[in-house]
């Protein structure tokens, strides 16, 4: 795999990490029960799937340091910091890293639907290892939280991740296209970029 941290990739990437930076700014102030929603998981996508896994594990953890600022994980610290902390780097790390690893995989077969496939996995894999955290490190913020509810499980699901994983992962499958557009846009500038420099140095 080769390294995708190039001087030619750089003002890319830096380009998505501002945009996830802004998104997520503005995410820490939009919440659904008591979590906030996270929008900068397209921004960790499109890296995901133009750079490769590592450029989305990177997206990824700048996107924890933002998640660990919002105020609605400040409930998650007065239960447990380091558990916070864990949480946090590795929901939103690995689900970079593995939507980047699937963009591979499926993308020898077909671009469009590794492309769908990356879209929607990555908020799928970061909501599931919020529950394992949860489950993990807050089951007792989940029990004393959950009276309104039949079970803890019910008042994570519902009461918790409900109506945030439904934004997160519409927003992603809304966004697919515009995507996919933009992958082609910069492989066919790659290409055409690679096409001069060749010509003029044959």
């Amino acid at each position: 795999m080769k390294n995708p941290f190039t001087i030619r990739n750089m003002p890319y990437i830096a380009i998505l990490a501002a945009i996830e930076i802004v998104l997520q700014y503005i995410g820490n102030a939009i919440a659904f029960g008591p979590i906030s929603i996270n929008l900068s998981l397209v921004p960790i996508a499109l890296g995901a799937i133009i750079f490769g896994p590592w450029v989305g594990l990177f997206l990824g953890i700048i996107n924890s340091l933002f998640v660990l600022m919002a105020p609605s994980t400040m409930i998650f610290y007065n239960v447990s910091v380091v558990g916070t902390i864990i949480t946090v780097f590795i929901k939103s790390g690995a689900a970079g890293f593995f939507g980047g690893l699937i963009y591979l995989l499926i993308n020898k077969r077909n671009n469009l639907l590794a492309t769908i496939v990356t879209s929607i996995s990555i908020p799928l894999i970061n909501t599931g290892l919020f529950i394992v955290g949860s489950l993990t490190f807050f089951r007792s913020f989940l029990e004393s939280n959950s009276t309104n509810f039949n079970n803890i499980y019910e008042f994570l699901f519902i009461g918790m991740i409900g109506w945030n994983f439904i934004f997160e992962i519409t927003t992603s499958i809304v966004l697919i296209y515009p995507i996919y557009r933009i992958i082609l846009y910069y492989q066919n500038k790659h290409q055409v970029v690679e096409a001069w420099y060749k010509e003029r140095l044959t």
